[in-house]
């Protein structure tokens, strides 16, 4: 038995490495893995609904071209979000926040929800406050983190909608990190796994989830040091070298 608690194996944008990025096939694919949790981006669109993207642009992930700030819901529907991955995945689209969420309360989902706010570059005026109305709308069965590169908006939100849990996401910025957590802002820290392994004398006095963790060596690495966390690309390999590294199997899972 551990005297630890297993390092949660959060899927990145759904199994990306496996499946079309931030897509209901990725979170679905996750989720067969035995996934401890979700990560995924969310963002406004001209009408102001909730949808899942990571960039702040269409053009790499799918057929179209523009910001998603710029076109609305339908515009975005009627993309293709599957075929840039492989054609085996023609048809794909963009899912709203409400279908992601719908889809882990269908699967009895209990584990980890971390929504990052994509606000660090566009702002997106009143995200916080429709995220927050959702939420007190729409109850949900698992533990709901929100995250983000963006102080403000964690700090908005939090106001906001207090009974969720916090993180902040950082790639070099560990100072305002480490501040926000001294202050009881964020409970937990959300760094690239670069900084984490550059720092690692700063490893005993911090939760933390990296990210990405997609090599063998780097989920070892994660894995040996019982982090809170890994956030990775391939949850079913970290799944498996998890079971191998520290035992056990993800809580949230039905025997």
């Amino acid at each position: 038995m551990f005297t630890k608690q297993p390092t949660q194996i959060i899927a990145h944008r759904g199994s990306k490495g496996t499946r079309p990025e931030n897509t209901l096939l990725a979170f679905q694919a996750a989720l067969d893995a035995g996934a401890d949790g979700i990560e995924t981006d969310v963002q406004l669109s001209a009408d102001q609904q909730l949808v899942i993207m990571h960039d702040e642009r269409v053009d790499r992930t799918t057929n179209g071209e523009g910001f998603i700030k710029d076109l609305t819901l339908a515009q975005l529907k009627r993309l293709d979000a599957g075929s840039r991955f492989s054609p085996d995945y023609a048809g794909t689209q963009i899912p709203t926040l409400d279908e992601v969420i719908q889809l882990l309360i269908a699967d009895n989902f209990t584990g980890v929800f971390n929504l990052e706010l994509k606000t660090n570059k566009i702002h997106y005026p009143g995200i916080e406050q429709r995220l927050a109305a959702y939420f007190e709308r729409q109850p949900v069965p698992f533990r709901l983190v929100f995250s983000s590169f963006r102080a403000k908006s964690i700090l908005t939100l939090r106001t906001l909608y207090p009974q969720a849990e916090y993180a902040k996401l950082f790639k070099t910025a560990g100072r305002q990190a480490k501040l926000m957590q001294r202050r009881h802002q964020v409970g937990g820290l959300h760094p690239d796994i670069h900084w984490v392994k550059a720092h690692r004398f700063w490893l005993p006095h911090a939760q933390l989830r990296p990210w990405t963790v997609n090599s063998e060596a780097d989920m070892t690495y994660c894995l040996r040091h019982h982090f809170a966390g890994l956030i990775t690309d391939y949850p079913a390999r970290a799944v498996a070298l998890r079971t191998k590294i520290q035992g056990g199997v993800p809580s949230w899972k039905k025997s």
